[in-house]
């Protein structure tokens, strides 16, 4: 097992939570949104396998894809219900665990939620990195980290130092092997029933910036959940917990406070 590195930000004992971080990042950046919480939960994150300063993701003969994977040990973060908190990826997965345990979820944050299954297929047509696969299938990982920082990064590959562009190299190919579950729901998040399941207060945040899927995903999500509400923030992108931590921070509280 790919060896995880764990994260906590301590806060009030009795209000458990769990933050899951985006592709081609880490878990250190909840930690100005922790601060910025101040204690009202106490927060714990990981670096997903291959992120971070977690271990290299070791698929296994027969074993979990990768979306599954991170799924399982986010999982072990719960031993009763506790508020959860995903960005990008991370959100997808924070689902996936709302979905199959809607009794352990407290509340549900939910940041820009790549699950483009819930997009019109004409909007993920025109996504900005619809090149990503077949970069990959070509061996131009380069151009393919590229493509993917440009298009839902904070900064331009080419700026940034060796050693980052060595471990973005390294990360863009788990970003391909997450397109089954993102692209295609091979998990099965949009089944029947499984969204109007989720009884927890959950909250959508999108960037006002981000490319038109990032919206009708939360529109698709938000027309199935119960108890939902939705927020935009003026002037994000993608990223938003990073470049815009009041603001999502301050959302985040108000979820809280639903719960």
């Amino acid at each position: 097992m790919t060896e995880i590195f764990r994260r906590h930000w301590p806060g009030d004992t009795d209000r458990p939570a769990l933050a899951l971080h985006c592709m081609m990042a880490s878990a250190g950046y909840w930690g100005p949104i922790a601060e910025r919480l101040e204690g009202k939960v106490d927060l714990h994150g990981f670096d997903m396998p291959g992120h971070g300063r977690s271990g290299p993701w070791q698929p296994e003969a027969n074993g979990p894809d990768y979306h599954t994977a991170t799924t399982r040990i986010a999982a072990s973060f719960i031993n009763h219900p506790l508020d959860l908190i995903g960005h990008s990826m991370g959100a997808t997965v924070a689902l996936r665990i709302a979905l199959a345990a809607p009794e352990a979820i407290r509340s549900l944050t939910l940041i820009e939620p790549v699950l483009f299954a819930a997009a019109p297929d004409e909007m993920v047509a025109v996504q900005p990195d619809g090149d990503l696969e077949r970069l990959i299938s070509e061996g131009r990982d380069e151009e393919a980290t590229r493509q993917f920082l440009a298009a839902w990064g904070t900064q331009s590959y080419d700026v940034l130092p060796d050693d980052m562009k060595d471990r973005m190299r390294a990360c863009v190919r788990l970003v391909a092997a997450c397109t089954p579950d993102l692209m295609r729901d091979r998990a099965n998040l949009l089944r029947e029933g499984g969204l109007e399941a989720i009884t927890a207060p959950v909250l959508l945040i999108s960037g006002e910036q981000s490319p038109p899927s990032i919206h009708a995903i939360a529109e698709t999500l938000a027309s199935r959940l119960p108890d939902v509400g939705r927020a935009v923030v003026p002037d994000a992108g993608h990223m938003a917990p990073i470049t815009h931590p009041d603001q999502v921070a301050g959302l985040i509280d108000v979820n809280l406070d639903r719960a």
